[in-house]
């Protein structure tokens, strides 16, 4: 019988050669380094990109619920009231309504949006399903699945905003007379889309889903009525009480912020509307996260 030991894949032979398998790579070798930072950062981006094509999977749902309430007030008070002869303002007085009114629903196009597409499905996912677990397994802070959502949120509430111009440009009978200041329309969207955003993820962690219209009747429809969509902000002047009042809706910033980036008309100093949008950003994720983690850690 022989003595020697058996070459065996892997086992060292007793002159010192390595088995076949030393010329493949070791697992370790196989498997790249990922640093927890690029890991979420992956993760990060996967979500997002579910979300993107849910969107697009979604588009037959996703127009119409969006497209319905602009063309609505677009359609009513720009198109119906001057061909009744009820314009507001006469006819010179029409054509300045239906322009400040685009910046207006520009404005409650992002809000509905970024409840919609956040705070609704939201509910659904903390209800009894739990569907919210499949996402928080993701390898990614939970903090990061939060703000995911808020980010997936502002780009479904650009898009709709996105869709109002079309809507100012066909539907109304007074001509619309627009005048684009890019550098504020081009930082003020952004903005504005994250805070609905934002907005969205805090309704969503703290409403139940039988609580939802309660939501809405109590929360969404006081914050359009109230939130200078139809009118400037500065025409409140007679009414202090509420012209002091609507400061805290974050639609009256959003809002007068579109009438400076897209009309010549009258609007809030951009000083305010920034620093207030801002401030009303972060405290909407915050009060979002806290109540994520919250509803998630449970």
């Amino acid at each position: 019988m022989s003595t020697d030991t058996p070459s065996r894949p892997g086992i060292a032979t007793p002159d010192g050669a390595v088995g076949a398998t030393s010329t493949f790579a070791t697992r370790a070798e196989l498997v790249p380094e990922r640093t927890p930072t690029s890991a979420s950062r992956v993760a990060f981006g996967a979500l997002l990109l579910r979300d993107l094509v849910v969107l697009i999977k979604n588009w037959k749902e996703f127009l119409p619920r969006t497209l319905l309430q602009p063309l609505l007030l677009v359609f009513v008070f720009a198109y119906v009231f001057p061909k009744i002869g009820q314009g507001i303002g006469g006819s010179a007085g029409a054509e300045q309504f239906s322009t400040a009114l685009v910046a207006g629903v520009v404005g409650l196009a992002i809000m509905f949006q970024g409840i919609q597409s956040v705070a609704l499905p939201m509910v659904q996912e903390f209800g009894y399903t739990r569907e919210i677990e499949d996402r928080v397994l993701a390898p990614l802070p939970v903090d990061l699945v939060a703000a995911e959502k808020v980010v997936a949120g502002a780009i479904n509430s650009a898009v709709s905003a996105l869709l109002v111009f079309p809507i100012a440009a066909i539907v109304p009978a007074t001509p619309v007379h627009l005048s684009i200041n890019w550098p504020v329309l081009l930082t003020l969207t952004p903005l504005a889309c994250l805070m609905c955003g934002a907005l969205g993820l805090s309704f969503g962690t703290r409403f139940e889903p039988r609580t939802v219209p309660m939501l809405f009747g109590i929360i969404v429809i006081p914050l359009t009525m109230l939130g200078c969509i139809y009118y400037p902000w500065k025409s409140l002047a007679p009414i202090p009480w509420l012209q002091k009042l609507v400061l805290l809706n974050p639609l009256v910033y959003m809002c007068e912020g579109f009438r400076a980036a897209l009309t010549t008309g009258a609007h809030m100093s951009l000083w305010a509307v920034y620093p207030a949008m801002f401030g009303f950003l972060v405290l909407f994720m915050w009060a979002g996260l806290s109540g994520f983690r919250k509803r998630v850690l449970s």
